[in-house]
C-alpha cells in the first residue's frame, strides 16, 4: 500500500492541485512563495491535527469573501426573524480538503474496509477525502449571532457615550465579521471529516488545475478516523530552533516533532519510548533495577540522616502533633533522570599529549558545536527515532498500540539543507530514505512501506534526486486560475519520457551544472565559457533590476540547449537563450564567417527546431523580435527568446563612413561594438590577435576575416577572464543582440512582479491584506 497522489484544494496557495507521490522519495521545489509550504502543511493540519491545528489564514484568499457573505446572510435572517439557511451547501466551495488517493492491493483489503465505495472492489485505487467543516452548523450559527449581538450592542453604547460628549465613537469590537469570528473560534467550532470516494468519478487535471470530484448531497462521513491503523504520520519542520530551550511539550513523541531539537531531548523522548527498563521490564532489566533500588536505599539513609537536624527543629514548634503525620524524605531514581540535563550529551575533543603523559579526556557541550552539525544528527537521529517508533522497538511493543503496525510511514522533512555544507546535503538526501528502511522487517520489502517527502530551496539536495521524483511547484498570477494568486504542481517523470536520451543528458548536465531552474524567476541559457564570465557582469554593471531579480544562468551549447525545452516548457519557465548563430556553407557544409546572399544554413539545433524554428542565416538575420520570441497563447508568464548575432553598423579607426559587420560568435561581436576599448586593449592571447587585426585595418570585412580565422584555435575563456579584469570594463557596450535580450527579459520580468507582487486584491477581509503583502505561501 503506499499514497498515489494528493489532490489539495481550498488550502492557502492551493486552490485546486494535483501532488503525484513517488513510492519512495518525493522532492518539492520550486520558486519562493510557490506553494511548497503550503502543500506541506496541508499534510500536517489534516494528517496530524493534534499537533498542528488550522488557523483562518488557511483557507484560500478568494474564498473569505464567501464566508462573510454567509455571516451577512445570518445577520440579517437574524434582524428580520427570517429563516437562516443553516446548510452544509454554501460552505462546500471553500472548506479545506485533502484527497487521498491509495494504491491498494488485494489482500490488504481488511485494512481499508471504511474506504471501500464497492462490494465488488477488489484492490488497486481507492480514496479518502478529508474535509475541514464545521462541527456543528446550528451551534456556529447561534454562537456568531450571539458574538454580533454583543458587539453591535457595545459598538452602540460607545456610540451613544461618544454622542453625548460631542465626539466621532471609534470602536473596533469583535467580530465584525464570520471572518473575524472564526480567527478565534475555529478550532472550537471546526473538524476533520472523512469520506469515502469513488475511483471510478476520479477525474485527471485539466491544464493547470486538478478536479477533485463532487461529493454527492447525501454523502455521509465515515465513524471515526479511517486512517489511524493506516499511516503513521512523523515530521521535521523548518523551524527546528536550535540553540532554544526544550519545548513544554509533555508527550514525548509530540516534543521530538514539534520542537525537541537538541540531541539530549531527542535521547531522552527515544529512551523513555524504546528502551527505560522501567516499562516492561523484562529479565534483562533486572540488573539495572536492582542497581537502581540499591541506589535509593543508600540516598534514602543519606537524607534521612542529613535532614534529621531539621526536622527536630520544626518539631520544637509543636509540629507533628500526636496525630499528624510525620514527614520523611525519600528518593525516586529513574533511569531517565540522567539525560535530564542540559549536559547529557557532550562531545569528546581529540587531544594531542606530550609524549609518555596522561592527557584528561576533553567534553564539549551539544550546544558548543556548529549549527550544521547539530542540524545532521538532529535529522538523521529524528528519523531513527521515526523509524524505530513506527515498528515499535523495544519498549514500545509492549505498549497498547503495539499490536498492529500501520501499513504505510509517511515522513515529512522541511528544508533540510539549513546550515549544511553542499555535500553534506547531497549526502543526507541520499541516506534519509535508507535510514528510514534500516530494519530487519523493511528494506526492499513492500509489505510496510514508507514514502519520504522533502521541500527544499536547495539545487544540491535537487542533484542527488532522480527526475521521477521531483514534483516543481509554480506560481500563478491572479486573474489567469483564480482571483488571487494560486499555484500549481508539475510532475517531472512525465517531461522526457522514461530512459530517453534526452532525459539521460538533461539528467547529467543538470548534476554537472547547478540545478538552479526549479528555483528561479528566469533562465539564461548561454552559448559558452565566455558568455558565462561575461554576461553576469554586464547585468551587473547595467540591468540592476535583473541583478537583483532571481535569474538563473547556465552554459549549454546551441547543439545542446533545445534538449532542455521539454523541461522548460513543463515549468513554464521565462527563458532568453543567448546562443551564436553557426553559419555553414549551405546544408551540411562547412563553417563560414556569416554573409548575406550567400545561402547560407544554420548549424545551430535551437534555431533550426525551437526558436526561431528557421535554418536560412538571411531569414535568421532578418527576423523580427516576434519571430525571435516563443509565446504561450494560454499562459502569459512563460515565453522564450533567442538572441544570436545579427548585424552590427560599426566606424572602424581611421575610416568616416558606417560599415556592417557580421559577427561569427560573442567575442568578434563584443569586438565590434567596442572597437576603440579593443585597439587599445594590452591584452595576451585573443586580445592580441583582435588588436592585430584592427591595427592593419582594410575595413570590417577582412578585420571581420582576421578574427574568424584568430577565433579557431583561440582561448575564449582567457580572453573573456582577462576583459572581466580591464579597470574599464563597465564601459564596454553590451553586444547588441545580447542587449536586446536581456531588454526583452527585462520587461518579462517586470510584467511578471507587476502579476505576481501588485495584482489589484481581492477586497481585504478583517485584516487579511493584499495577495502581494501576505506571509509566504499564503495567497
Amino acid at each position: 500500500m503506499h499514497i498515489e497522489f494528493v489532490e489539495i484544494a481550498n488550502f492557502r496557495k492551493l486552490l485546486s492541485a494535483r501532488v503525484d507521490l513517488s513510492p519512495k522519495t518525493t522532492l518539492f521545489v520550486g520558486a519562493n512563495n510557490s506553494g511548497k509550504t503550503s502543500a506541506m502543511l496541508t499534510l500536517r493540519r489534516f494528517l496530524t491535527p493534534r499537533r498542528c491545528p488550522f488557523e483562518i489564514h488557511d483557507f484560500t484568499l478568494c474564498h473569505l469573501k464567501a464566508l462573510v457573505d454567509i455571516g451577512e446572510a445570518w445577520v440579517q435572517a437574524h434582524q428580520t426573524d427570517a429563516a437562516a439557511d443553516i446548510s452544509l451547501t454554501p460552505w462546500i466551495q471553500v472548506l479545506p480538503t485533502l484527497d487521498l488517493w491509495l494504491q491498494v492491493k488485494e489482500d490488504e483489503v481488511h485494512r481499508v474496509r471504511d474506504l471501500i465505495p464497492l462490494m465488488e472492489w477488489t484492490g488497486g485505487r481507492l480514496g479518502v477525502r478529508l474535509r475541514y467543516e464545521p462541527k456543528d452548523l446550528n451551534a456556529l450559527f447561534k454562537e456568531f449571532i450571539i458574538a454580533v449581538t454583543e458587539a453591535n450592542a457595545m459598538r452602540a453604547a460607545a456610540a451613544a457615550a461618544a454622542a453625548a460628549k460631542g465626539a466621532e465613537a471609534k470602536l473596533t469590537v469583535w467580530p465584525e465579521t464570520l471572518v473575524d469570528f472564526l480567527t478565534k473560534r475555529l478550532s472550537s467550532m471546526f473538524t476533520i471529516r472523512a469520506y469515502p470516494l469513488d475511483p471510478a468519478l476520479l477525474a485527471s487535471p485539466e491544464k493547470l488545475r486538478a478536479l477533485p470530484q463532487v461529493l454527492p448531497a447525501s454523502a455521509l462521513p465515515i465513524e471515526g478516523d479511517p486512517l489511524s491503523n493506516l499511516i503513521k504520520v512523523h515530521d521535521i519542520p523548518a523551524q527546528r530552533g536550535f540553540g532554544e530551550s526544550a519545548s513544554n511539550v509533555e508527550n514525548e513523541e509530540l516534543q521530538v516533532s514539534a520542537g525537541g531539537t537538541r540531541l539530549s531531548e531527542q535521547l531522552r523522548s527515544y529512551y523513555a519510548k524504546h528502551l527505560d527498563p522501567a516499562k516492561g521490564p523484562d529479565p534483562m532489566d533486572l540488573e539495572a533495577l536492582q542497581a537502581m533500588e540499591a541506589a535509593e536505599g543508600a540516598f534514602d539513609l543519606k537524607l534521612t540522616e542529613s535532614f534529621s537536624e531539621c526536622f527536630n527543629e520544626v518539631a520544637g514548634l509543636g509540629y507533628p502533633g500526636v496525630s499528624d503525620p510525620r514527614p520523611r524524605v525519600s528518593t525516586r531514581l529513574r533511569a531517565i533522570d540522567g539525560l535530564n540535563h542540559s549536559a547529557a550529551v557532550n562531545f569528546e575533543v581529540d587531544v594531542v599529549s606530550d609524549a609518555g603523559a596522561v592527557m584528561p579526556l576533553l567534553l564539549l557541550p551539544e550546544g558548543s558545536n556548529g549549527l550544521g552539525y547539530q542540524n545532521l544528527i538532529s535529522m538523521i537521529f529524528r528519523l531513527m527515532s521515526f523509524r524505530d517508533a513506527w515498528m515499535r522497538v523495544g519498549k514500545a511493543s509492549k505498549g497498547a498500540e503495539a499490536a498492529s503496525i500501520e501499513p504505510l510511514h509517511l515522513v515529512l522533512v522541511e528544508e533540510p539543507e539549513a546550515h549544511l555544507h553542499a555535500q553534506v546535503q547531497q549526502v543526507f538526501i541520499k541516506k534519509a530514505y535508507e535510514v528510514l528502511r534500516r530494519h530487519p522487517e523493511l528494506g526492499e520489502s513492500d509489505t510496510l512501506r514508507t514514502q519520504l517527502i522533502v521541500s527544499t530551496h536547495s539545487s544540491h539536495v535537487v542533484h542527488e534526486t532522480p527526475f521521477a521524483g521531483l514534483r516543481y511547484f509554480r506560481r500563478l498570477p491572479a486573474g489567469m486560475v483564480a482571483k488571487v494568486p494560486v499555484s500549481t504542481v508539475v510532475n517531472l517523470s512525465q517531461v522526457f519520457g522514461e530512459g530517453t536520451e534526452t532525459e539521460r543528458f538533461v539528467t547529467r548536465y543538470l548534476r554537472a551544472q547547478h540545478a538552479d531552474l526549479f528555483f528561479a524567476d528566469a533562465a539564461i541559457l548561454v552559448e559558452g565559457p565566455a558568455e558565462r564570465m561575461l554576461v553576469p557582469n554586464f547585468i551587473r554593471a547595467h540591468y540592476k533590476v535583473l541583478h537583483q531579480s532571481y535569474v538563473t544562468l547556465l552554459e549549454i551549447g546551441g547543439s545542446h540547449a533545445h534538449r532542455l525545452r521539454p523541461l522548460i516548457d513543463h515549468l513554464g519557465l521565462l527563458t532568453l537563450i543567448v546562443t551564436d548563430l553557426d553559419s555553414l556553407t549551405g546544408t551540411g557544409g562547412s563553417s563560414v564567417q556569416p554573409a548575406l546572399g550567400a545561402g547560407q544554413k544554420t548549424n545551430n539545433a535551437t534555431l533550426k527546431t525551437w526558436v526561431p524554428a528557421l535554418d536560412d542565416v538571411d531569414d535568421l538575420m532578418a527576423a523580427t523580435p516576434a519571430a525571435k520570441t516563443f509565446m504561450d497563447t494560454s499562459d502569459t508568464l512563460f515565453a522564450v527568446r533567442a538572441a544570436y548575432q545579427i548585424p552590427v553598423e560599426v566606424t572602424m579607426p581611421g575610416a568616416a563612413a558606417k560599415e556592417t559587420a557580421y559577427p561569427y560568435t560573442f567575442e568578434d561581436a563584443l569586438v565590434f561594438e567596442n572597437v576603440d576599448f579593443f585597439a587599445a586593449f594590452a591584452g595576451p592571447g585573443l586580445s592580441a590577435k583582435f588588436r592585430d587585426a584592427i591595427a592593419m585595418g582594410g575595413g570590417a570585412t577582412t578585420i571581420g576575416a582576421s578574427m574568424y580565422t584568430a577565433l579557431k584555435n583561440g582561448k575564449k575563456a582567457e580572453f573573456a577572464l582577462d576583459v572581466l579584469m580591464a579597470d574599464n570594463f563597465n564601459d564596454l557596450k553590451v553586444p547588441r543582440y545580447i542587449a536586446e535580450g536581456l531588454e526583452w527579459l527585462l520587461e518579462q520580468m517586470k510584467k511578471k512582479q507587476v502579476e505576481i507582487l501588485t495584482t489589484t486584491p481581492a477586497t481585504a477581509v478583517s485584516g487579511i491584506t493584499a495577495a502581494g503583502t501576505m506571509p509566504e505561501d499564503t495567497p
